[in-house]
């Protein structure tokens, strides 16, 4: 199937738009919330928790907009596929903690266990040719 023409090319980027804005907006979210987040990382154990808070946000939203864009696609699927399969287990360790917070740490290791399958699928086009992008790769 051609990712570049006709309807596949139409679904591909509303699922980049889809995808790559929910990365983009988590990516926000981390400089709307730097405190909050900078408390969790130091309380995971973190160092540097506030450079790695911004600089993880500064990595969701690169990553985020590279994918809708088509701007280096193979980079920025393998960063974020790599930066959530981390994360989720570094700061949602679900098996480590006490009971009480054991199903809301299980949901955010879902969360991103989910999205990095979906820079996966990303990373496995992203040689392809794709419809509607800046068309900027490696």
């Amino acid at each position: 199937m051609a990712l570049d023409a006709g309807l596949a090319g139409i679904v591909l980027l509303v699922g980049r738009i889809l995808f790559g804005g929910i990365l983009a907006f988590q990516g926000l979210n981390h400089f709307q919330n730097v405190g909050a987040m900078t408390g969790y990382a130091a309380a995971k154990g973190l160092p540097a928790p506030k450079f790695g808070v911004v600089a993880s946000g500064v990595l969701l939203v690169a990553g985020g907009l590279a994918i809708v864009l088509g701007v280096f696609p193979t980079l920025a699927a393998g960063t974020v596929a790599v930066f959530l399969l981390a994360s989720a287990v570094i700061f949602h360790d679900f098996w480590a903690v006490p009971e009480e917070q054991a199903q809301d740490e299980m949901i955010h290791f879902l969360k991103n266990v989910e999205l990095a399958g979906g820079a996966l699928f990303v990373l496995a086009i992203s040689g392809e040719a794709w419809a509607y992008t800046v068309a900027v790769g490696l």
